[in-house]
């Protein structure tokens, strides 16, 4: 087997995961309740579906979470959060660029804290995702929010929870199975994000039963998607699967195109075309050399202090 060989599976797995989580905006839409209330009923439906594949015969079984595996429930039940609200406050474009800054997070953090210069080439690909996602935002519709200052603040931050979930997860990968970690974060965040959504007080339960079948969607999408870039964490750098996984808003453009007949201008086009030429160099430059190593990755069998 080829060395490009290992690299390759979880790419493609990435770009699976990310493609189903580009569902999220769709069903959140479809789910009649508020924002946070959606995150809630996500989470919930996903536990029963998880809980079959981590405790079945021959799986890796619930035992106990690891600080890594909670740490990671309490950033995404905060993404969730945030993002959901930021995207109310400021303009769309506003909160897409800034909340998909997390890849420049990621790489920041991993430069910093665990020394990993990344290669010269990654810089660019990471310039190209950065503009993508700027101009897929920018031909987008929309007005400024409700108040866009909190808006933007909230959407930045959305960045840094989601920068802190995958190198969570990441470390918690070092000693457990991708569902194990999925399960465990899911369960840490299952409470926090239904304390927001009763403590803004929003409507916590879906009217029709297109409702309820959109909330069930999402719990179904939870397990498909995170599992998957759970699993591709364990076997790629942070950086690569931070940058892949901005095909979500191509994705979510696309199926809003065919769903609600949200028209994508050419300058969203553009933009899908520049995050995907980024996803390629970014693989390419992982592959040209070491480059960045699996950010906050540990020696099997051992967790990071």
């Amino acid at each position: 087997m080829s060395s490009a060989t290992p690299r390759l599976i979880p790419l493609l797995v990435v770009l699976a995961s990310a493609s189903i989580l580009g569902l999220a905006p769709i069903l959140v839409r479809l789910t009649e309740t508020g924002p946070a209330a959606a995150g809630f009923w996500r989470f919930l439906f996903a536990m029963p579906l998880l809980f079959i594949l981590v405790a079945r015969p021959g799986g890796e079984g619930i035992g106990r979470p690891s600080k890594w595996m909670l740490l990671a429930g309490l950033f995404f039940a905060l993404d969730l959060s945030f993002w959901h609200y930021g995207i109310v406050m400021t303009s769309v474009a506003n909160a897409t660029v800034l909340c998909n800054l997390t890849p420049v997070v990621v790489t920041l953090i991993g430069w910093v804290f665990f020394k990993e210069k990344p290669a010269r080439l990654f810089l660019l690909a990471l310039g190209f995702a950065m503009a993508g996602a700027w101009a897929m935002a920018a031909g987008k519709a929309g007005g400024q929010g409700t108040n866009p200052p909190l808006g933007d603040f909230l959407s930045l931050l959305v960045s840094f929870w989601y920068a802190g979930y995958f190198l969570m997860v990441k470390f918690a990968r070092s000693t457990a199975g991708a569902l194990k970690v999925t399960f465990w974060a899911t369960l840490a965040g299952l409470p926090l994000m239904g304390g927001v959504a009763l403590t803004l007080g929003e409507d916590m339960v879906p009217a029709t039963a297109a409702g309820w079948a959109a909330c069930v969607g999402m719990g179904l999408m939870h397990v498909a998607g995170q599992g998957g870039v759970a699993w591709a964490l364990g076997r790629l750098p942070a950086s690569i699967t931070a940058v892949t996984i901005l095909i979500q808003p191509i994705v979510a453009g696309l199926l809003g195109w065919v769903i609600f007949g949200e028209i994508l201008s050419p300058v969203q086009a553009m933009g899908a075309a520049l995050v995907m030429a980024a996803i390629v160099l970014a693989q390419w430059s992982n592959a040209r050399g070491p480059g960045p190593t699996k950010t906050g990755a540990a020696p099997e069998g051992t967790a990071p202090a």
